[in-house]
């Protein structure tokens, strides 16, 4: 699994334009059978997203978002876009973020009726228990002038059908809210997007900016003045969604390293004594008759320069506890410091340059703290040195 990218997936250009105009330096990704994906990464972080276009209904969703999990192993697949509400819990302008979703158009026709028949998926606990959290959170809507009030995410079931809906008294409307009267939203791709990411073991994430009610006014003037509203808000979520969903597989494969790397290390330690007469030595602590140094760290390569910057996260995480770093530039730090482990593993001089420059960054954020500041100098410098 690639830890720093999510895919994000959209199926009107209206919406793939809405999430790209969030990305920093989006570069061409080709498939090798014609799909073009661009790859950037969200603006500020060094969270990366694919972004990738669908077009409409389920069945292309579901081979490009395929697809996507094939070429790019990513750390989840979020589907993006505008939907029409069902009920009137959700504003034009929210956010609803898919807990299940049905695809509503499998049944059996019967001389009494059509029987529902639908396939569920719910999505996955982690990605929901994080959307949670940004909405109570509430910060991460555009503040866009003229744009009135700030929109609010929604939970609930998708339905995800292959025909537009705008009516509240069709056969098929009717329907529809008699045997799926827990949908807050009705569009057609999500069906496909989340069986591509069972079918591959990859989490997905249906979020979807209201742009119409489905009950008959929609129209096209209405559209042009919505869509592009419910689109950025969707890209906003969504993407402030996978800076999150990136910083904590960077945090977990941190937890991960220190652990190994504490179980696996031995204590260093000198005599303090050398043919019979006592040595002076410049120590962290003395215990008996160990002396322990605190000697700075020894790095000839970068599995050497990975292991020290993930000591460093612990003497971070230290200082946001204790209440020196705030939330803001904790996770900055955190994020900068991750873009330079994932850098200093590629062992090219490029690399060592990206690896250094993050951290020159990482000391920019943390300059009032003295003692953190030269607890990473020497990586600094270690970092150019691999070049």
């Amino acid at each position: 699994m690639s830890k720093d990218l999510v895919v994000i997936l959209t199926a009107l250009n209206l919406e793939y334009e809405a999430v790209r105009r969030k990305l920093a330096g989006p570069q061409v990704h080709r498939h090798e059978r014609g799909t073009r994906f661009e790859v950037g990464t969200v603006q500020g972080t060094a969270c990366r997203v694919a972004l990738g276009l669908t077009n409409k209904g389920n069945h292309s969703a579901a081979v490009i978002a395929e697809r996507a999990i094939q070429e790019f192993s990513p750390v989840a697949v979020l589907f993006v876009g505008v939907a029409g509400a069902l009920w009137d819990t959700a504003r034009l302008g929210d956010v609803v973020m898919a807990t299940h979703v049905y695809a509503y158009h499998g049944g059996t026709s019967e001389d009494d009726g059509l029987k529902a028949r639908p396939r569920v998926w719910e999505m996955a606990h982690g990605i929901s228990q994080l959307g949670s959290h940004l909405a109570r959170v509430n910060d991460w809507a555009d503040d866009t002038p003229g744009h009135g009030r700030t929109p609010q995410v929604r939970f609930g079931a998708i339905a995800a059908g292959e025909v537009v809906q705008n009516s509240t008294i069709s056969n098929e409307a009717r329907w529809i809210r008699q045997h799926y009267n827990d949908a807050l939203a009705i569009e057609m791709e999500a069906a496909g997007v989340a069986q591509a990411g069972h079918l591959n073991g990859a989490p997905v994430a249906v979020i979807r900016g209201i742009s119409d009610r489905a009950d008959g006014t929609k129209s096209s003037a209405k559209d042009r003045n919505w869509q592009p509203r419910a689109a950025a808000n969707a890209a906003a979520f969504a993407t402030r969604l996978a800076v999150e969903l990136v910083g904590e597989q960077e945090q977990i494969a941190m937890s991960q390293t220190d652990r190994a790397h504490t179980a696996g290390r031995l204590e260093e330690h000198v005599s303090n004594t050398a043919y019979n007469s006592t040595v002076g030595i410049m120590a962290g602590s003395v215990k008996e008759s160990r002396v322990y140094l605190n000697a700075g760290p020894k790095v000839t390569g970068p599995a050497d320069l990975v292991a020290e910057l993930d000591g460093f996260r612990e003497h971070l995480k230290r200082h946001h506890a204790e209440g020196a770093l705030d939330d803001d530039t904790y996770r900055e730090a955190l994020a900068e410091l991750g873009f330079a482990r994932r850098a200093a593993r590629d062992n090219t001089p490029e690399a060592s340059k990206r690896a250094t420059m993050a951290l020159k960054r990482l000391r920019g954020l943390i300059a009032e703290f003295p003692e953190l500041v030269a607890r990473l100098a020497p990586l600094v410098v270690a970092a150019g040195d691999l070049s």
